[in-house]
């Protein structure tokens, strides 16, 4: 009888303790002013080449941000009783740990934590989270390629990404990393064989495990991957088949915490170190296996979620991250996290004849935000499976790397461009721009339309470096300046074809764009004035 009771005691005691386990995020004291001002004089020390390469194209600012976070503080957390850590952020300057709650706790004893933040959010202090900055708002080349897209033919031209092939933009020396859980086979997959044997399969790197290992804990990635980057001639044209790739594991199938966010913001950092211009992920957390942890809608406004965060702080650091908007149309009915990021390039789905899919889920985010961004096929979409098999896969898992690959091609054309500009140039040449809904967002777009724009506006911004730049044009709701590197500030105003001064605002590098939505159709005059000199532009108002 002892023994049973023993053993009932030892049962008790293991199941209390798991239930106090707790996850969450702990953050550090500002980084070392001298450590982050050395890594900023020489910058090559914290980041590759082709990253400082993407940033000075886009004149995105390296900053502490960027800099690791101090290691010495990670490993005395490590060290710290009942304490694992699981992931860390050097943009949020913040390790992601797991322990019961008084340990964790605990670690606020430390000199150097500011802040923990409780995953289950009944347990946090109103400053918690506060530490983080704020968001500010995925062949062979040829000439001219002839690509049969087989069964990937309806996906590929529904958003007119056959146009960029046709005139040789596939993705060269654009960079693209996939978030997923898992890529089985892809070093033997014959959809990839064009991508190894030209050395665009980059690396490799599972975040959950710690191993360089592409196989992950299931072969959802492998599927996801093939939209984008495979390649089988005659049967299959992935819409980005001339991009170089990167495969990160960061979903683990065994279970669902916000661990898992984590991992995919350290994944989203590693991206951006290496240079990455468009990341994939067709994942989207809002229910946990702790329902303490779970995120309400209120939480979905963009900036709250650790992915958020990092999305938001990836798009602030140059990249597009697109996202899908998740399966729970039927259920939960909102988009998840990190698809409510203000930062992140949410894709719906579609079927075949480009129409709405009750699963595809709805937006706004709690913000108000317009979710999703734009739609693709997701329905029946073609993918080639671990094994080389050309099938179909359905789910807005299938709409995002569609568009992760067009948004690839796309910026192959203009990479000096920003991510902003591209975004934007991509929404509006969606069907449904001028009058956007929850359930499509902008619209399906038309990534032949965006191109023309694109092509247009960056040979604007190459001959007019000394110059500003205004777009779209023509305009129908809002026109936005590009202000050149010696303006901040200046005055617009715009005139009819009479001569009159219909509109005139103060402009910044901040605020640079103008509402002209009231304004009838037809021609007018555009006048901005710095620095003593005076432009003038012809505006279509459509």
């Amino acid at each position: 009888m002892m023994k049973k009771l023993s053993l009932l005691f030892i049962v008790f005691i293991s199941t209390l303790s798991f239930a106090q386990t707790e996850d969450a995020l702990v953050f550090f004291e500002a980084k070392d002013p001298a450590t982050v001002s050395a890594a900023l004089a020489n910058p090559i020390t914290i980041l590759t080449q082709p990253a400082l390469n993407r940033k000075n194209a886009q004149g995105i600012v390296i900053d502490a941000r960027d800099v690791p976070l101090n290691e010495t503080y990670k490993a005395a957390i490590d060290a710290a009783t009942g304490i694992s850590v699981l992931a860390k952020s050097k943009w949020m300057n913040a390790v992601y740990v797991r322990g019961t709650e008084t340990n964790i706790n605990n670690l606020l004893n430390l000199t150097f934590v500011t802040d923990v933040e409780f995953a289950d959010k009944t347990l946090n202090r109103p400053t918690a989270g506060r530490e983080f900055t704020p968001n500010k708002f995925e062949i062979e080349n040829q000439s001219r390629p002839i690509y049969n897209y087989g069964s990937a033919t309806n996906q590929t031209e529904m958003i007119n990404v056959d146009y960029l092939h046709e005139n040789d933009y596939i993705g060269e020396d654009i960079i693209v990393a996939f978030m997923d859980n898992g890529y089985p086979n892809v070093l033997s997959n014959p959809a990839y064989a064009d991508l190894r044997n030209e050395g665009r399969l980059l690396g490799w790197y599972d975040f959950v495990a710690r191993v360089e290992n592409p196989n992950g804990t299931g072969s959802h990635g492998a599927n996801t991957f093939s939209d984008a980057a495979g390649f089988l001639d005659g049967q299959f044209v992935g819409t980005a088949p001339g991009a170089s790739y990167y495969l990160y594991v960061t979903e683990d199938d065994n279970s669902e915490t916000p661990a898992e966010e984590a991992y995919w913001v350290e994944a989203l950092e590693r991206a951006d170190s290496l240079g990455v211009y468009v990341t994939n992920t067709s994942l989207g957390y809002q229910a946990f296996d702790n329902s303490s942890f779970d995120h309400n809608y209120t939480d979905l406004d963009g900036l709250t979620t650790i992915a958020a965060r990092g999305s938001n702080a990836g798009f602030d650091k140059g990249m597009i991250n697109v996202t899908s908007a998740g399966n729970q149309g039927n259920d939960f009915g909102k988009v998840a996290t990190p698809a409510d990021a203000h930062g992140s390039f949410t894709i719906g789905a579609v079927d075949a004849n480009e129409n709405y899919v009750s699963f595809s889920s709805r937006g706004p985010n709690a913000a108000g935000v317009i979710k999703p961004d734009v739609m693709a096929k997701g329905l029946d979409a073609a993918i080639v499976s671990q094994n080389g098999n050309v099938t179909t896969a359905s789910g807005t898992s299938f709409s995002s790397p569609i568009t992760a690959g067009a948004v690839a091609s796309l910026w192959s054309a203009v990479p000096h461009l920003k991510n902003d500009v591209v975004m934007q140039t991509i929404r509006e040449s969606a069907d449904r721009f001028n009058n956007p809904t929850d359930q499509y967002g902008y619209g399906i777009p038309n990534f032949g339309d965006a191109l023309d724009a694109l092509l247009l506006l960056g040979v604007e911004d190459q001959l007019q470096t000394n110059n500003f730049a205004l777009y779209p044009n023509p305009v129908t709701t809002q026109i936005n300046i590009s202000f050149p590197a010696a303006a901040e500030n200046a005055e617009f105003a715009l005139y009819n074809v009479l001569g009159e001064k219909i509109l005139q605002t103060n402009i910044n590098t901040l605020k640079n764009s103008v509402d002209v939505s009231g304004l009838s159709s037809g021609m007018y005059i555009a006048s901005i004035t710095s620095n003593y000199k005076t432009t003038s532009y012809k505006i279509i108002k459509e």
